[in-house]
C-alpha cells in the first residue's frame, strides 16, 4: 500500500477512524461531528497534515495523492429513518391498495396503549396504478381473467390489466409539479413479473425524476408489504445518501475520483460508493462491529462461538458469530420493515444514556434516552438522570480523564456533584416508598446502592437480546465468548485493543461483496437440480462480473437457497458447500437445511417437499488487509504500574481501586480486580475477584469469577424486583419464540395467534409475554382447573395437560392450551406451571376452520378437551389424541379435524415451548434458590395489585368529586339485542372495586356466549390499560376486584353453550363496556371480523383490522387491531399464491371513524374474490349497533358484509355460513372507532 487507508465509522455521537499507514502500522482517533462540517473529512485532513508535515487549511479541499483507500460505515440512513428526514417521495402501487403500507400487518406495537402510536409512512403522495397481475392457478374456475403469460423464470401468471401509459404519465406529472422527484414503485407480484414496474420507470425517466426505486430490483422476494416498505425506504434514503456522498467527495481535491471508496452495507460486506443505496444502508453503522467481532474475537481453532456486545449511548446491539456471518431476511427499524439480507443484530433500548425511573416499587431503565443534547445530568445542560450518571456516582467514571467539553460553552468537566444530587433526590423518593412498604427488605438505601441498583437492572435488560440469540435458538449461552466493544460500557471476557473503535476496525477488514438474487418457487428434487445449478451459474456470473469490473482479480462466490417445507411459511436462508463442478454437491443444501431446521425447530417434516423460494449468490473479494499486530512483552507481568488509586462502589461498598492507563500495559500484564483500565475512548471496570490479562496482541481477556453465593432476603427489594420481573418476562418471551419457530400452521407461525405465560404453584398468573390479550387473563383459570380437577397428587413429572373446554377455563375450542408442571430436584409437587395457548386452524365441527356462526351447541364447534394428558409420565399419547381430534365426526353434520397432521405438529411445538420454559425456570431457581424465586413471584403479583389499587383510588376520588358517587355504569347491546350491563362500585379507601354484571342478558342460542374465563381476560386487560404504566400483567391485578356474574347469562353460559363467537366478538364488546364505564376511551371497532373459508382439502382463517376509539388528547388509529386481539394479517401475495382467492381491495374505509374533537380511527375495506367453490363463514359484530363516541364525540360507522354475485350485491348480515361460487366477491367493511369530545367546528357548521 503506497498511501494511507482510512476506515471510518461515522456515528451519531462520534466519528471513529482507523488509519492504516504505508509502513503497516495503525493509528486510531475519534472526532465529535458537532465540531466540524464533516467529521470524516476533518479526521483525514488532520491525519495527513500530521503524517506529511504539510499544512492543509481547514475548509480547503484535501489533497488525495497520499490516500490509498477509504472505507466507511455510516448512520446517515438510520438517522434519516428515525428522524423522518429523508427525501420527499411518492408511492406508486396497484389500484385498490393505496393504504396497504399504512395498514401494514395490522398489529399495534404496544397492546396496552389506548393511544396507538405507529411511525408515520415515508411517502407523501400515493398513486394507484390500474394494473393487475394474478398468480396462475389450474384449479381456478373463473374464466377470462386475462392473458396467461410465462415469466422469465418459467412461472405462469395471468396479466389481467396492463398499466395505462397516459394515465400514469398524468399522475406522475401531477406529483412532479409538487416538487417530488423520488418515487417508489411496488406492484402485486412484480417480484416474479416485473414488466409493469419497468414501464413506470421508463415514463418516470422521461419526466425527469431523479430517483426511481422499483421493488423487484430492490428485493425480488414474495410479500408485497415488506417489499413495499423496503422500496419506500430505498427511495426515501438513497437521495440523502447520494447527497451526503456528494458532499463528502467535494471536500477532496479531485472529488475522490482517484481513490477507491467503499461503504459498509447492512449485510456486512463493502460495496463501491456507486452501489450504495438506501435499502442496503440501514445497518451500515453497526455492521462494522459485527465484522470486527468475527475477525478478532473468534478463534477458528477452538470454534467457540462469540457474542458481540456493543453498548452505545441510547441502545445496545448484540450479535452472534460462530464461523459464518448470520443473516436475516427481514427486520424492522423505526417502524419500517426492511426485506433484504442483513446481519442478525438484536437491539435493546438500554445504553449509557438510558433514563432512570422508579415507579410502582420497581427500578426501570429506559427505553427513553436522554440523548446527546441535553444528555445526562453530568453534562451540565439541564439533562436527566441516566446510566452514565449512575456510573459517575459509583466512581466508575473519572472526570479527570475526560476532556472539558461539557456545559453550555463546551468548556467544563463532567459534573459529579450534579449527578450525586439528582441521584440523592431519587434515592429520597425510593426511601419514602420502602419505609411505608410493610414487606420491604431494606428500609433505607444509600445513594450509591441506588446507583448500583440501576446499573444492575440495566445489565439484566441488556442480557435479554443475548438470550434471544442463544437460548431461544437452541444454543448454550455459557458456551460462548462475550466480546465487548463500544465507548459507553464494557464488561466481560474479551476486549479488543480497538474495542471502542471496533466498528471502524471491522470496516477496514471487511470483504467487498456484490449479490444477485431472484425468486424461485420450485421443489428441490433430483429432477430440478439441473435448473438450480443453471440459475446459480447465471447469478454467479452476474454477481462476480460487477466485482471483476472494479478490478478484483480473485472473486469467489457463496451460494444460498431460501428453503422451507411445503405448506409452511417459515423459509430459512441456507448456505452449503456447493461446488459448481459437482452437481451432486447441491444435496448438501438439503443436509444443511434439515440440520438447521432440526436445531431451530426441534423436528423435521420428513413427508413434505422442500420448496426453494429464492436463489441468492454472494460474490466476495478480499480487501487485502490482515489484522495481526503484536505489542511488547512485560518484564514484570504480575506488577503493572497504576497511575492512581481511587474509591469505587461495588456490591460490598466502596473499595480501593487501582487505575491503569491502557497505553502503559504490555503483553502478559495481569490486573486483579477491583481495578479500572482507562483507554482513550472507554473505561474498563475489572470487578472484585475478576482478573484481566493483556494478550500479546494488546487485547484484554477477563476471567470472570464464578458467581459468589449470596443470601437474599425473601422480603421485597425494589432492585431485585426489577430483575425478577425482567427474568420472568424473558422466560415467557423465549417460550413464545420457540413456539413460533416450531409451529407448522400459518395461524401460529405467521399470524402469531398464541400466548405464553408462567404460573405459580396455585395456578396464579406470574408473567406473560405481550401476545394476545384475550388469552392472557384466562389461562390462569385453565391451570387452576387442572390443579383442582386432578389434584396435586394426580399431576406427575413428565405429564403434559391439554385443555380447551370453557368449563376448564377455555376461551373457544380452536384455542388449545398446553400446560406443563415444573418439578425441581426431589420436590414431589410442582413448583411452577407453564402454559401456552395457540389457535389451531381446524379441530373439526360444522365448518372448515372450526369457527361456525351457525353453531347452537358446543359439540358442533369441534373437538373438546376438559383435562387430557397428551403426555402421560413422559409418553406422548398420539393414538388417544387422534381419537379425540376425530371425535366430532360423530356429531350430526360435523367432521373430525380436517388437518390432523398440523394439529399434532403444533401441539408438539406447544410442548417444546413449555420445555424451553422449564429449562429456563430451573436455571433461575439454581441461580437464586427456589424460596427466593417463589418469594419474588409473589412480590411481583403484589406490585401489580398495588398499582391497580392506586388506579382505583384515583378514579374513585375523581368520580366522587364530579358526581358525588363512586359508582360507574355502562351498558351496550350485542347486534342480536342481548344486553351487556356493568356497574362498578369503587371503595376508595381500600382501593377495591365490585364489577357487577347484573342486568346482562341471558345465554343465547348462537355462538356469542362468552366463557367466564374470557370475561376475566377482558377485565384484567382493561385494568392493565387503565393503570397506564409499565407494570407486570398478572393475577395480582384482579386481587382488588370482586366479580359478580349471574349464572346462565351471556357472560357465564351453561357448559354446553356454543362459545366460538364469545371469544372473538363478545370479548371486544365487553371491553367497550368496561372502558365506557370508566369513560377512558371511545368504543373501538368492537369486533375481530372473523373470516373463514375452505373445503375438505384446505382451510383459511383471518381476522381483520378496524378503527380504534379516540380519547382525551389523541385520535383513534385507523386500520389496526384493537383490545383483545393483535394478530397479523396474511400478506396479499402469500394469500393469492397459496389460496384460491384474489384480493381485490384492501384499503381504509374513509370517514368511518366518528367525528369529534379527536376523531375515531377508520375501519378498512377488504374484498376477496373466490376462484373455486368453497364454504365461507363470517363471525362479525357491530353490524347493527355502532361503536359509541364519548363526551360528545360521534359514533363510528357500523360494519357491513356484502356479497357481490354477478349482477347482485346482497347484505350478508353479521353471522353466516354459505357456499361460495367461483367469481363471488366478499366485501368486508369493518367498523370505525368512536370520536371523543365535541367538535366545535362541526357544531358551528
Amino acid at each position: 500500500m503506497n498511501g494511507y487507508g482510512f476506515a471510518i465509522d461515522r456515528g451519531g455521537t462520534f466519528t471513529d477512524v482507523c488509519v492504516f499507514k504505508p509502513d503497516g502500522s495503525t493509528r486510531v482517533l475519534s472526532e465529535d461531528p458537532a465540531n466540524y462540517r464533516d467529521a470524516p473529512t476533518e479526521a483525514i485532513r488532520q491525519v495527513l497534515e500530521h503524517e506529511t508535515g504539510k499544512t492543509i487549511p481547514r475548509g480547503t479541499p484535501v489533497p488525495t495523492k497520499n490516500i490509498s483507500w477509504i472505507r466507511m460505515g455510516t448512520t446517515v440512513a438510520t438517522n434519516a429513518l428515525l428522524e423522518r428526514k429523508g427525501e420527499r417521495i411518492a408511492l406508486l402501487i396497484t389500484k385498490g391498495f393505496k393504504d396497504l403500507l399504512f395498514i401494514g400487518n395490522q398489529t399495534r406495537p404496544k397492546i396496552f396503549d389506548f393511544d396507538i402510536k405507529i411511525p408515520g409512512a415515508l411517502y407523501e403522495e400515493v398513486i394507484e396504478v390500474n394494473e393487475r397481475v394474478i398468480p396462475f392457478d389450474e384449479s381456478c374456475k373463473i374464466k377470462d381473467l386475462g392473458e396467461v403469460k410465462e415469466t422469465s423464470l418459467g412461472k405462469k401468471v395471468i396479466v389481467e390489466k396492463e398499466p395505462d401509459i397516459e394515465e400514469v404519465t398524468k399522475s406522475l406529472e401531477k406529483v412532479a409539479s409538487k416538487g417530488i422527484k423520488s418515487i417508489a414503485v411496488v406492484f402485486l407480484h412484480s417480484f416474479i413479473y416485473p414488466p409493469h414496474e419497468l414501464l413506470v420507470k421508463q415514463i418516470a425517466e422521461k419526466l425527469g425524476f431523479s430517483s426511481i426505486s422499483l421493488s423487484h430490483e430492490v428485493m425480488p422476494m414474495i410479500k408485497i408489504v415488506p417489499r413495499g416498505f423496503t422500496v419506500c425506504a430505498d427511495a426515501y434514503l438513497t437521495p440523502k445518501i447520494k447527497e451526503y456522498i456528494g458532499g463528502f467527495e467535494s471536500g477532496f481535491s479531485d472529488g475522490l475520483k482517484s481513490v477507491r471508496v467503499d461503504f459498509m452495507q447492512s449485510d456486512g460486506g463493502l460495496c463501491n460508493v456507486n452501489s450504495f443505496f438506501g435499502s442496503k444502508a440501514i445497518l451500515s453503522g453497526p455492521a462494522g462491529g459485527v465484522i470486527g467481532v468475527a475477525l478478532t474475537a473468534y478463534d477458528p481453532t477452538t470454534k467457540r462461538p462469540v457474542i458481540g456486545f456493543d453498548m452505545g449511548g441510547t441502545s445496545t446491539d448484540v450479535c452472534r458469530y460462530s464461523g459464518a456471518l448470520e443473516h436475516v431476511m427481514e427486520t424492522t427499524t423505526a417502524g419500517v420493515t426492511i426485506q433484504a439480507p442483513q446481519l442478525d443484530i438484536n437491539t435493546v433500548a438500554a445504553g449509557g444514556g438510558s433514563r432512570l425511573f422508579f415507579a410502582n416499587g420497581i427500578f426501570a431503565v429506559g427505553p427513553e434516552s436522554v440523548g446527546a443534547h441535553p444528555g445526562p445530568v453530568c453534562y451540565r445542560k439541564g439533562g436527566q438522570l441516566s446510566i452514565t450518571d449512575a456510573n459517575l456516582v459509583l466512581g466508575r467514571i473519572l472526570p479527570a480523564y475526560f476532556p472539558k467539553i461539557f456545559g453550555p460553552n463546551c468548556d467544563q468537566s463532567l459534573d459529579s456533584e450534579a449527578s450525586y444530587s439528582a441521584m440523592k433526590k431519587l434515592t429520597d423518593e425510593i426511601n419514602d416508598y420502602v419505609r411505608n412498604h410493610p414487606d420491604a427488605a431494606q428500609k433505607e438505601y444509600s445513594v450509591e446502592e441506588v446507583a448500583l441498583g440501576f446499573v444492575t437492572v440495566a445489565n439484566e435488560e441488556m442480557c435479554r437480546p443475548i438470550r434471544t440469540l442463544t437460548q431461544a435458538r437452541g444454543f448454550d449461552t455459557s458456551a460462548h465468548v462475550l466480546a465487548c466493544f463500544g465507548g459507553a460500557g464494557i464488561r466481560h471476557v474479551f476486549i479488543h485493543k480497538y474495542s471502542s473503535l471496533l466498528s471502524a476496525y471491522g470496516i477496514a477488514l471487511a470483504k467487498v461483496v456484490n449479490e444477485a438474487q431472484e425468486p424461485a418457487n420450485i421443489v428441490f428434487s433430483r429432477e430440478t437440480m439441473p435448473v438450480i445449478a443453471d440459475r446459480f451459474s447465471v447469478l454467479s456470473q452476474k454477481a462476480a462480473s460487477e466485482l471483476q469490473g472494479q478490478g478484483f482479480a480473485e472473486v469467489h462466490c457463496d451460494y444460498f437457497l431460501h428453503m422451507r417445507f411445503a405448506r409452511t411459511d417459515c423459509a430459512i436462508m441456507i448456505t452449503a458447500d456447493y461446488d459448481p463442478k459437482k452437481m451432486d454437491s447441491l444435496m448438501s443444501f438439503v443436509e444443511a437445511f434439515n440440520t438447521t431446521y432440526k436445531r431451530e425447530f426441534g423436528f423435521i417434516l420428513k413427508d413434505r417437499d422442500i420448496i426453494i423460494d429464492d436463489f441468492r449468490v454472494r460474490a466476495v473479494a478480499s480487501s487485502g488487509l490482515e489484522h495481526s499486530e503484536s505489542i511488547a512483552a512485560a518484564d514484570d507481568p504480575e506488577h503493572p504500574k497504576a497511575v492512581e488509586t481511587t474509591k469505587t462502589f461495588f456490591e460490598g461498598g466502596f473499595l480501593e481501586t487501582k487505575v491503569y492507563d491502557k497505553q502503559n500495559l504490555l503483553g502478559g500484564h495481569v490486573i486483579r480486580g477491583p481495578a479500572m483500565i482507562l483507554d482513550k475512548n472507554s473505561t474498563i471496570v475489572v470487578e472484585p475477584s475478576c482478573t484481566a490479562t493483556i494478550t500479546n496482541e494488546g487485547d484484554i481477556k477477563l476471567e470472570v469469577s464464578s458467581k459468589r453465593e449470596e443470601s437474599l432476603s425473601l422480603q421485597v427489594d425494589p432492585i431485585r424486583l426489577s430483575i425478577f420481573s425482567n427474568r420472568f418476562m424473558s422466560i415467557a418471551e423465549q417460550m413464545g419464540r420457540v413456539l413460533q419457530r416450531t409451529a407448522i400452521s400459518t395461524n401460529i407461525k405467521e399470524r402469531l395467534d398464541f400466548s405464553c405465560a408462567l404460573f405459580d404453584p396455585d395456578g396464579g398468573l406470574i408473567a406473560n409475554a405481550p401476545h394476545i390479550p384475550v388469552h392472557l387473563g384466562g389461562m390462569q383459570y385453565t391451570v387452576r382447573f387442572q390443579i383442582d380437577h386432578l389434584g396435586m397428587d394426580g399431576i406427575h413429572e413428565g405429564d403434559v395437560l391439554l385443555a380447551n373446554h370453557p368449563r376448564a377455563g377455555g376461551s373457544h375450542l380452536p384455542d388449545l392450551t398446553v400446560i406443563t408442571p415444573v418439578f425441581f430436584e426431589k420436590i414431589t409437587k410442582p413448583v411452577f406451571f407453564l402454559a401456552n395457548r395457540g389457535h389451531h386452524a381446524d379441530i373439526g365441527g360444522l365448518v372448515p376452520g372450526s369457527m361456525p356462526p351457525n353453531a347452537t351447541a358446543l359439540e358442533q364447534e369441534g373437538a373438546a378437551f376438559i383435562s387430557f394428558k397428551v403426555v402421560d409420565k413422559g409418553v406422548f399419547q398420539e393414538d388417544a389424541l387422534i381419537e379425540r381430534l376425530m371425535a366430532p365426526k360423530a356429531v350430526p353434520g360435523c367432521s373430525g379435524t380436517r388437518n390432523l397432521a398440523d394439529n399434532i405438529a403444533d401441539i408438539k411445538a406447544q410442548i417444546a415451548a413449555n420445555n424451553k420454559g422449564i429449562s429456563l425456570v430451573c436455571d433461575l431457581i439454581k441461580e437464586y434458590s427456589l424460596e427466593t424465586v417463589q418469594a419474588y413471584m409473589q412480590h411481583i403479583q403484589s406490585t401489580a395489585e398495588e398499582s391497580v389499587r392506586n388506579m382505583l383510588r384515583e378514579v374513585g376520588k375523581r368520580v366522587l368529586e364530579q358526581t358525588g358517587s363512586t359508582r360507574l355504569q355502562a351498558g351496550d347491546k350485542m347486534d342480536d339485542g342481548t344486553k351487556i350491563q356493568l356497574t362498578v362500585n369503587i371503595d376508595v379507601e381500600k382501593g377495591e372495586a365490585l364489577f357487577d354484571f347484573a342486568g346482562t342478558g341471558r345465554e343465547v342460542i348462537t355462538s356469542c356466549n362468552c366463557p367466564r374465563a374470557v370475561t376475566m381476560s377482558a377485565i384484567i386487560y382493561c385494568l392493565r390499560c387503565l393503570v397506564a404504566k409499565d407494570i407486570p400483567l398478572n393475577s395480582g391485578c384482579l386481587t382488588p376486584i370482586t366479580i359478580s356474574i349471574p349464572e346462565g347469562t351471556l357472560l357465564s353460559p351453561s357448559e354446553t353453550a356454543a362459545v366460538v363467537g364469545g371469544n372473538v366478538l363478545t370479548s371486544q364488546r365487553l371491553c367497550d363496556v368496561i372502558l365506557g364505564a370508566f369513560e377512558a376511551v371511545a368504543a373501538s371497532q368492537g369486533c375481530m371480523n372473523n373470516v373463514t373459508f375452505g373445503d375438505e382439502t384446505m382451510g383459511y382463517y383471518e381476522t381483520i383490522a378496524g378503527g380504534a376509539g379516540a380519547g382525551e388528547g389523541f385520535a383513534g388509529r385507523s386500520g389496526v387491531h384493537t383490545h383483545m386481539t393483535n394478530t397479523r394479517i396474511t400478506d396479499p401475495e402469500i394469500l393469492e399464491s397459496r389460496y384460491p382467492v384474489i384480493l381485490r381491495e384492501f384499503r381504509l374505509r374513509e370517514n368511518s371513524g366518528g367525528a369529534g374533537k379527536w376523531r375515531g380511527g377508520d375501519g378498512v375495506v377488504r374484498s376477496l374474490q373466490f376462484r373455486r367453490p368453497l364454504s365461507l363463514s363470517l363471525l362479525t359484530e357491530r353490524r347493527v349497533f355502532a361503536p359509541y363516541g364519548l363526551h360528545g364525540g360521534e359514533n363510528g360507522a357500523s360494519g357491513v358484509n356484502l356479497l357481490k354475485r354477478k349482477s347482485r350485491t346482497v347484505n350478508l348480515g353479521g353471522k353466516i355460513t354459505l357456499v361460495i361460487e367461483p367469481g363471488d366477491i366478499l366485501e368486508i367493511q369493518t367498523p370505525g372507532g368512536g370520536g371523543y369530545g365535541k367538535d366545535e367546528d362541526i357544531k358551528a357548521q
